[in-house]
């Protein structure tokens, strides 16, 4: 008796999978769409954007974050912007610019045909708004980074913006600066609209107004944003009606909507599921180009073992770097510095530290530590471009360093944790970085200079060396390239020694997509607008 029930039951249960499988197929299909099915009821052709993680943020200024930046860059205009292929800089905002034989004044001739997305219209001004705004919050990451602010002097290097006409701005610095051009390019110097900013005070991080090719519509936390085409865009106007980011957080359920043809795009592709996607004639992988690198940083500040030169060295022997890669499925290359080898100044000549448990051993034990030690690991939960699996590479980590007697607790955290700065217990952490201009500097003194030494972001393993330093702001202050190329060079040999981190891998990152989207090109910085792709 008990058997038919369960027979009938499973019957039933049957029928009900073979009609939910149906239906589901009738609903999505084969993931390839019509030219019509890309449209929506009201006739709109719209992009589907998957990703692992929501926004933090959309005031670009006030945020580091790539998925952050991924919709900003879309809202946004800076005064330039690089080329759709490379770092090279082109006009934007701004049509035409000269410096000063000193390098210290430049001057910007600005369009006077933009308007904001609130009507109003863009003028010199607006940049003097944005620049001093910056200058006086104390909460721009990147300004910090790029032009040597701290709290005693919030302006860094630059000493005055001013509008010398309707449709011109000079910059006047205290020193020379060689990225100065390139660093403007990058989307957190985006200008927003001084109207909405007064509009909306503190909640304008999540009602943005800026110029760019999309506006802002709608944000739905921790489920998606949606944008809307800019008619009256001054550039080339969107081919593509909306934009929306979904916020799907397991690779496996994004993959899932991306073949269903729920979605167009995504990042945060599994590496194992690659050659699923080559495989599939409705689906293409499009690769970012590398200009990025994921490592594991040391807590050089706190007092114990990361503090030891030689325990940092011990660990970087003690990890097997190319069975981490292996976690990689093909996407990734062995980093052996902080610097990517695709940007100039990167220094082939440091050679990594290989795999040598013994002499890991011999170094702890020289460094009082022989029996070893307890420590903690703080990793994010969801992937990122350098880092596709980041708590199976926490726990291979963990693994390789019981060979040694350092017992490892893996902390597993959410984004926003991960990235808050509350917690400056950690011994050891994940993170990563994608190049934003091309510069040398963006990578060196960003991350491992004593100005940017910050548990919140830039310089995470709180490393500081005057020596270090020195060459750093040399460089800033030269604008010679080939003598620029030296100073960096000697600063990666002294980082190496120095080993503040366990450099992981410099990767190129798949973006998988529909067979539908055209004239997609993947930027190097890691984001892109997205007003010359379509969606066919």
């Amino acid at each position: 008796m008990l058997k038919k029930r369960n027979l009938a039951f499973l019957f039933t249960l049957f029928l009900a999978v073979i009609f939910v499988l149906a239906a589901c197929t009738e609903d999505a299909g084969t993931g390839n769409k019509s030219s019509d099915d890309t449209k929506d009821a009201d006739g709109k052709k719209t992009l589907v954007f998957g990703r692992g993680n929501d926004s933090l943020q959309l005031d670009p200024s006030k945020v580091t974050d790539g998925e952050s930046i991924y919709v900003t860059n879309q809202v946004y205009d800076p005064l330039v912007r690089y080329k759709k292929d490379s770092t090279e800089v082109r006009p934007s905002l701004a049509t035409e610019w000269n410096v000063s034989d000193d390098g210290l004044v430049w001057t910007f001739q600005l369009r006077d045909d933009v308007k904001f997305h609130d009507g109003t219209d863009f003028t010199a001004e607006d940049v003097v708004y944005n620049f001093e705004r910056w200058t006086t919050s104390g909460d721009f990451s990147y300004y910090g980074y790029m032009f040597g602010a701290s709290e005693e002097d919030m302006g860094g290097i630059i000493e005055k913006v001013e509008a010398t006409g309707d449709y011109e701005v000079k910059f006047t610095l205290s020193e020379p600066n060689a990225p100065f051009l390139q660093t403007l390019a990058m989307p957190p110097f985006g200008i927003a609209s001084p109207e909405a900013i007064e509009k909306y005070g503190e909640n304008f991080f999540k009602n943005p107004v800026g110029t760019g090719p999309f506006v802002f519509e709608e944000w739905i936390p921790d489920d998606r944003i949606t944008l809307s085409k800019n008619e009256d865009y001054f550039g080339e106007t969107a081919k593509i009606d909306e934009v929306i980011f979904r916020t799907i957080p397991d690779n496996g359920a994004r993959f899932l909507e991306l073949q269903a043809g729920s979605i167009d795009m995504m990042t945060g592709l599994n590496p194992q599921d690659i050659q699923t996607v080559e495989g599939d004639e409705s689906l293409q992988i499009i690769r970012r180009p590398s200009m990025n690198v994921g490592y594991m940083a040391f807590n050089t500040s706190k007092e114990g073992p990361m503090s030891e030169k030689m325990v940092r060295q011990a660990i970087n022997l003690a990890i097997d770097k190319d069975e981490l890669i292996k976690l990689y499925e093909g996407i990734g290359k062995p980093a052996k510095n902080p610097l990517p080898p695709s940007i100039w100044g990167y220094n082939d000549e440091v050679q990594d530290y290989g795999y040598d448990v013994e002499k890991a051993k011999a170094l702890l034990a020289e460094a009082g530590y022989a029996d070893g030690f307890d420590a903690t690991l703080h990793t994010f939960a969801n992937p990122r471009p350098y880092m596709p699996q980041p708590k199976i590479t926490a726990q291979a980590i963990q693994e390789m360093l019981k060979e040694v007697n350092i017992n490892l607790e893996v902390i597993v955290n959410d984004w926003d944790t991960h990235t808050s700065g509350e917690d400056v217990s950690y011994d050891m952490k994940f993170l990563g970085w994608t190049g934003d201009n091309g510069d040398p500097d963006n990578f060196l003194y960003v991350l491992l200079d004593k100005d940017n030494a910050n548990p919140s972001g830039g310089n995470i393993a709180l490393y500081k060396s005057d020596e270090v330093h020195d060459l750093l702001k040399a460089a800033q202050t030269e604008m010679d390239q080939e003598t620029r190329t030296k100073y960096y060079l000697e600063a990666q040999e002294i980082i190496h020694e120095d080993a503040p981190w366990f450099p992981i891998a410099h990767t190129t990152p798949p973006v998988a997509a529909s067979k539908d989207v055209e004239g997609y090109i993947p930027h190097p910085t890691g984001s892109e607008p997205f007003n010359l792709l379509d969606v066919k």
